[in-house]
């Protein structure tokens, strides 16, 4: 059975397939694994080797990856189901096979070990342009080029290793190790300096020239040490993020959207992002924050936007804020709250969530009980307006109309239109609901 290479559509006259992923759980006890049956028919109609969506799974699940190449068997140890397999199959065809601009998988990878880069150039519609990912399989494409055929490596990681200690011994003059498979060779020159068509190739020793080499070791270095990041602490990747954030608002860069960008990016790939808010609060907010949370609106709404988490996260790094210039801010407490809602910063459960409980978790218990006390009119305004607008939508109408947090703007909107009314003075109270009033 085949389905759409990009299972994002849906048209099933899409002309790019693949077979469905079939895998096989064998052994038991520590000595079990999953071998994925048809790999090899998946990688060619994905156009990259089988090693490469094989070794894509062993990187998400953190699971070590065994590759038979004579007998076509590509294994990831561990249980694995064959469903959650083609979900992450969809993954790395995302990451790693479908064009950026046209969405099509008529791609091919070019790797220059040279300048240690991954570049991606499109058959469909002309696009080339350096693949940006920080994923851990990037170091393992750059390591193991696409033009290098797999087989080389033996029929198996034991012959692989046998063949290459051949090849350094000198046993093996051929072009082949013992089983037929076809050793990488260095044709490119033929020992005199020029390549087979003549041409002479020379080392271009200039300072410009020299300095380009230099950075494309120094890019090298960074790229060995983008996975590292993800092996250190929790403590240790926010201290990261935390230089990040200080720098660019020392420089007053935090209003660009590039760097917004850039910022969220980087919290998300050290995987932090949901606390990165804390952060955000401790290096953004001080005793001006009414105006700093307008400055700042868009860097933390990439944060906070449609997660509640990372809302209560928020909630806590104002709660220290508050603390920290508790003469100037506690009296502040509901506009703060106020300003946060009215922005879609915070949503209204998020608020309403926070006042039911007082905790101990980033202030003292009495001057979280005190904020919650300045806080109370604001929240009990905040309960009746919620209150008073589900009434006068239910009324004269059977039908429940389910309204998110205000911070989710977008899905609050659809829901509206879409919510299936009967009675034309529904029709009037959705026709009055003004979104820029938010």
């Amino acid at each position: 059975m085949s389905v759409n290479v990009n299972r994002n559509v849906s048209d099933v006259f899409y002309r790019y397939k693949m077979p469905r992923l079939m895998a096989k759980v064998e052994g038991k006890g520590n000595g079990i694994k999953t071998v994925i049956a048809n790999m090899s028919d998946i990688a060619k109609a994905l156009g990259r080797p089988p090693t490469y969506p094989t070794k894509y799974f062993g990187c998400e699940l953190g699971a070590q990856t065994l590759f038979d190449f004579k007998n076509e068997r590509f294994i990831v140890n561990g249980s694995h189901d064959a469903n959650k397999l083609q979900d992450l199959l969809d993954g790395f065809i995302r990451k790693f096979v479908l064009c950026p601009e046209c969405d099509n998988p008529e791609t091919d990878l070019l790797v220059s070990t040279k300048r240690n880069t991954i570049s991606q150039g499109c058959k469909a519609c002309g696009f080339h342009g350096l693949l940006e990912s920080n994923h851990k399989l990037m170091t393992y494409i750059l390591k193991n080029p696409p033009t290098l055929n797999p087989a080389s490596q033996g029929s198996s990681l034991t012959e692989g290793k046998r063949s290459k200690r051949s090849k350094k011994n000198g046993d093996n003059t051929n072009g082949e190790d013992q089983d037929g498979g076809d050793v990488p060779l260095d044709t490119s020159m033929n020992g005199s300096g020029e390549d087979d068509d003549g041409t002479e190739w020379t080392v271009d020793v200039s300072d410009e020239a020299v300095r380009a080499r230099m950075q494309d070791l120094t890019d090298g270095a960074k790229n060995m040490t983008i996975n590292d990041d993800l092996e250190k602490t929790e403590k240790e990747r926010i201290d990261i993020l935390y230089v990040q954030v200080k720098t660019k608002r020392d420089t007053n860069q935090l209003e660009d959207v590039n760097v917004q960008k850039e910022i969220a990016n980087e919290a998300e790939r050290l995987e932090i992002k949901t606390k990165a808010p804390l952060l955000l609060c401790e290096l953004l907010f001080d005793q001006n924050i009414l105006s700093q949370i307008k400055k700042y609106r868009m860097l933390i709404l990439r944060f906070t936007l449609n997660d509640k988490k990372a809302q209560r996260y928020l909630m806590g790094g104002i709660e220290q804020v508050v603390a920290l210039h508790k003469d100037h801010l506690m009296a502040k407490v509901p506009i703060i709250l106020k300003v946060l809602y009215d922005l879609d910063i915070l949503s209204e459960t998020a608020i309403i969530e926070w006042s039911d409980k007082i905790s101990k978790k980033y202030i003292s218990k009495e001057l979280s009980q005190e904020m919650h006390d300045k806080a109370a009119p604001f929240i009990k305004w905040l309960k009746e307006a919620e209150e008073e607008e589900s009434d006068s939508e239910d009324t004269g109408s059977d039908v429940e109309i389910e309204y998110n947090d205000r911070a989710e703007i977008s899905p609050l909107k659809q829901k509206v239109q879409e919510a299936p009314v009967k009675k034309a003075q529904d029709e009037e109270d959705v026709a009055d609901f003004d979104i820029d009033a938010i």
